[in-house]
């Protein structure tokens, strides 16, 4: 119960956030299925990782960046539609809500570091996704190249 009540309650923001943009039927569901996962990633990867949010987020990111390739090579659409829905649990929104409090309160300690570890989460889950669409990528140029030596059509 400890993991799956987060993992639904990431479901059903996401499966909100379907409704907001027009995703129905099983896109909306495989959408918000990708964004449960990611967060239980997220939640799995916080005992191995020794609680370092940061680096949760690089996993849960690089994760829902291969989910979301897999899932637009099978369903045949853009992989940015998974990564744009999935993505919403995993956005640091009370980070920046507690740097732009701190901000107006005129806690210039707090408005810094609060604002550094969003800065680095926002980091860390744009590596995961550059990491991953980069490979992804590389493997699929490797592919045309080998296919047009063998004198295959692409």
């Amino acid at each position: 119960m400890e993991l799956f009540l987060p993992c639904l309650y990431a479901f059903l923001a996401c499966l909100g956030f379907c409704v907001l943009f027009r995703i129905n039927g099983l896109g909306a569901v495989l959408c918000s299925l990708g964004g449960a996962l990611a967060w239980l990633v997220y939640l799995l990867t916080g005992p191995i990782m020794g609680n370092n949010d940061v680096i949760q987020y690089f996993w849960a990111a690089v994760f829902l960046s291969a989910y979301a390739e897999v899932m637009a090579r099978v369903r045949k659409c853009p992989a940015t539609g998974y990564l744009l829905i999935a993505f919403i649990p995993l956005v640091p929104g009370a980070g920046i809500y507690n740097m732009m409090d701190a901000a107006l309160r005129g806690n210039t300690q707090d408005f810094l570091n609060t604002g550094l570890h969003t800065l680095s989460i926002a980091g860390s889950l744009a590596v995961g996704v550059l990491v991953v669409s980069s490979l992804v990528r590389m493997y699929s140029m490797l592919q045309h190249r080998r296919r047009t030596e063998r004198g295959e059509k692409p």
